[in-house]
């Protein structure tokens, strides 16, 4: 994922102009077109599905529309032949995004997993993913590095396999993690916030300055 493509997409969530601040944020432009990724979507549905208002759904799809990456007919919103394309820079760096259960590890009422591929390097002591991940919604958030052929958390467990079977299990089972992956895990009170976390701790994790 390139900086043009990210700040492409954190310019459809961006206030124009003078008017009011957005009530949205890049997850709702993320959780839009995955939704929409997968067969089309009415407009009341969507803003039930983004838990947002009237007036935020239909910016959200004015969005879309003038970025080209939606068209509206009867069916709903479908995604164009760009909204696919773009659609594929989400999948190919976030290429697995589940639900996990509860465990000893993952201790929140409801945890959602994002694998970020090939990020691992980027990870330091993980407090920046954790505090985006709250500020997004999440009560708590795992920072997990898959390295040499072992899941682990900076300055916590350099094997969740043995500290933690069961989480460990499941994690490895849903995510198919590679070397130098790196798995969010984001816990909260409701799903969504669950998923709105764990996103916003994976998207510090795409660099402005990447190179493609």
């Amino acid at each position: 994922m390139t900086s043009q493509f990210k700040s492409f997409i954190e310019s459809l969530a961006s206030p124009k102009g003078a008017g009011p601040s957005t009530t949205f944020s890049m997850f709702h432009i993320f959780y839009a077109l995955e939704l929409t990724a997968k067969k089309p979507i009415g407009r009341n549905k969507l803003a039930e599905k983004l838990h947002v208002g009237e007036g935020a759904i239909r910016t959200i799809i004015s969005r879309l529309k003038d970025a080209s990456l939606i068209v509206t007919s009867k069916e709903g919103c479908a995604l164009t032949d760009k909204g696919v394309s773009v659609w594929k820079n989400f999948e190919d760096v976030f290429p697995k995004r589940v639900e996990i259960g509860r465990t000893a590890l993952t201790t929140s009422e409801y945890n959602y997993a994002f694998l970020v591929k090939n990020r691992g390097h980027w990870v330091k002591s993980g407090i920046d993913q954790r505090d985006a991940a709250i500020m997004g919604g999440a009560k708590r958030a795992i920072v997990i590095v898959f390295k040499n052929n072992r899941l682990m958390i900076e300055s916590v467990s350099n094997s969740i396999e043995k500290e933690f079977p069961e989480a460990a299990k499941e994690i490895l089972t849903k995510l198919e993690p590679q070397d130098n992956d790196v798995i969010i895990i984001a816990g909260a009170d409701n799903p969504l916030k669950a998923k709105r976390g764990a996103f916003a701790a994976s998207w510090v994790l795409i660099d402005n300055n990447e190179k493609s």
